[in-house]
């Protein structure tokens, strides 16, 4: 499913206040994410497992744009607030790409064991749906992608969820608090 969401403030508070976008945008949909409960559940051993949290997983690149990495990163409740997230993840980015730490590598078919969700922004495509690769009919975590945004403040947020666990009331609470946390007041 893809759905666009009101950016503005944090658009606009990003630009002032020279915090990135990217990266103030992954704890904004990891916070969503997890504001979900059905979204974190996994089978694991034929049982249903759901996990407490779900961490981010997300590429990222140089600034010559030519070599992707993963990173995961923690969740935004693990800090003081938002902004230490922020400097959190964005050190932790840059170490990643100069080599000082390592990158995320678990293989696309371990990665439903593991309390994790994928996230990839595509910011040069104000897009109107994504299709997302799916390993085979078993995979359960979800994937989120969200593009760029347009001139009236929107971007665009797609989410491919297996239908086993997730249904039309989870994704609609999904861009309900997605909306609510890009409307949060920064000061």
């Amino acid at each position: 499913m893809s759905a666009r969401v009101d950016v503005e403030k944090l658009w606009k508070y990003c630009k002032k206040s020279d915090y990135s976008f990217f990266i103030l945008s992954l704890g904004c949909l990891i916070n969503s994410v997890n504001s979900v409960g059905n979204l974190k559940k996994r089978i694991i051993n034929n049982e249903v497992v759901e996990y407490d949290y779900l961490e981010g997983v997300t590429p990222i690149m140089d600034e010559c744009d030519n070599d992707y990495k993963e990173m995961k990163v923690k969740i935004p409740q693990e800090f003081k607030d938002i902004y230490e997230w922020h400097d959190y993840a964005k050190k932790l980015s840059k170490d990643i790409l100069n080599n000082k730490k390592d990158c995320f590598t678990l293989a696309m078919e371990k990665r439903d064991f593991t309390n994790i969700a994928n996230f990839s922004c595509i910011p040069w495509v104000d897009f109107d749906s994504v299709t997302s690769c799916v390993l085979n009919g078993r995979q359960i975590q979800p994937l989120i992608t969200w593009g760029g945004v347009n001139k009236n403040y929107e971007m665009s947020i797609s989410i491919t969820v297996n239908h086993i666990f997730v249904h039309g009331y989870d994704l609609g609470l999904f861009y309900r608090n997605a909306q609510k946390e890009f409307n949060q007041a920064y000061p």
